[in-house]
């Protein structure tokens, strides 16, 4: 998506300088419409992505992006945030870590069987595993056992399955 924000000619890291940053320092990168461009691993101290925010327990506390960070020629894009203006992430009150507990359990619980797996349980259905995999029959009386590929009963040659001419 950053390569249609933005005309190749600006992604290339030849058209690097010294952008001055908010706090006075300055970082190698372009400028793109007033936003400040990192290459990868040239991101300047201070800036971190989403991702790196969350790690650190922290959100960009509805601060609007402050420089873009590129790489794969502009294939790949992430937007840095000050960490300065970066807020601490909300800690979940004990109801709401409950209500989240239930609500995974739910997503375990087979609809068939009641069994709580140690997994999720497939939306398309509802059951588990144990319940999807058909129990192994055994043949009743007035059945036959199932014969090879390619043999009628008996062991004769099945009419579909022409006989070997030795």
């Amino acid at each position: 998506m950053a390569a249609t924000l933005m005309d190749k000619a600006s992604l290339h890291p030849a058209c690097s300088r010294w952008i001055e940053l908010w706090n006075g320092q300055q970082a190698l990168g372009w400028d793109h419409e007033g936003t400040p461009v990192s290459k990868f691993r040239w991101a300047p101290a201070g800036l971190a992505t989403r991702r790196q925010l969350r790690a650190m327990r922290m959100c960009p506390g509805g601060q609007e992006p402050y420089a873009l960070l590129v790489w794969r020629g502009g294939q790949r894009w992430a937007w840095l945030y000050r960490l300065d203006l970066a807020r601490p992430s909300r800690v979940a009150s004990p109801a709401q870590l409950n209500a989240l507990d239930k609500a995974m359990e739910a997503r375990r619980r087979c609809k068939l069987c009641g069994l709580v797996a140690d997994y999720c349980i497939p939306t398309s259905d509802g059951r588990c595993i144990d319940c999807m995999t058909p129990a192994p029959s055994t043949p009743s009386p007035g059945q036959f056992p199932p014969t090879a590929r390619g043999q009628g009963w008996c062991g004769a040659p099945s009419p579909s399955v022409p006989a070997d001419t030795a």
